[in-house]
């Protein structure tokens, strides 16, 4: 009975050493040296969009995976990631198709007929994107100290929410009434009245 404690011991001890050696060794006599190149331009292009209005988000992300059959002391994890990042709603003035422009006979007024704004991609403010709290089994536990966790899927899965909360918030509209503003402004000024095409 004496030896069966004495091996387990043994294990739990080795076992903590090695923990130890991950944790530790990392600290002493490591440099970090940045080889990399300089950034090269690879091309250049002129924009012809007007950049109309912008959307701060944040979100939450709860995600559990777990494994079959397996108990989530064992394996599994279950992650709170926080996330923002930012939408850029714009109207693309290239789209404008021919006759959008109508002066009326008098020269007195115009109307616009003006393309539909567009959501860009999420941009993802990385030093705001982390990982508030997690649960982990005792496997994926120490499968992290020698594998860096992959994060590529929370932020898919935030760029995704933070997408449809801008598609659902009414960003669009606002590029839209955004758009018009300025245009009537800058049309005003040259002594016209302006409609648009698609106003009630």
């Amino acid at each position: 009975m004496r030896w069966r404690i004495a091996v387990a011991v043994a294990g739990v001890l080795a076992v903590a050493a090695l923990v130890a050696a991950f944790l530790v060794v990392p600290r002493f006599g490591t440099e970090t040296i940045d080889r990399s190149r300089p950034a090269v331009l690879q091309s250049l292009r002129d924009l012809s969009q007007f950049h109309a209005a912008v959307g701060e988000y944040q979100v939450v992300l709860d995600i559990e995976r777990d494994v079959q059959f397996v108990p989530s002391a064992l394996a599994g994890q279950r992650t709170l990631f926080v996330a923002a990042g930012s939408v850029n709603a714009y109207v693309e003035f290239k789209d404008l198709a021919e006759g959008a422009l109508k002066v009326s006979a008098d020269g007195k007024s115009v109307e616009v007929d003006l393309p539909q704004p567009v959501l860009d991609k999420p941009n993802l403010h990385q030093d705001r994107c982390y990982v508030f709290a997690q649960e982990r089994g005792l496997i994926d536990r120490l499968a992290s100290l020698v594998d860096t966790p992959d994060q590529q899927p929370f932020y898919v899965a935030a760029e995704q929410k933070i997408s449809d909360a801008a598609r659902d918030s009414g960003l669009a509209d606002r590029a839209r009434e955004s758009t018009r503003r300025m245009l009537t402004g800058m049309l005003g000024g040259l002594g016209y009245q302006v409609r648009y095409a698609d106003s009630d």
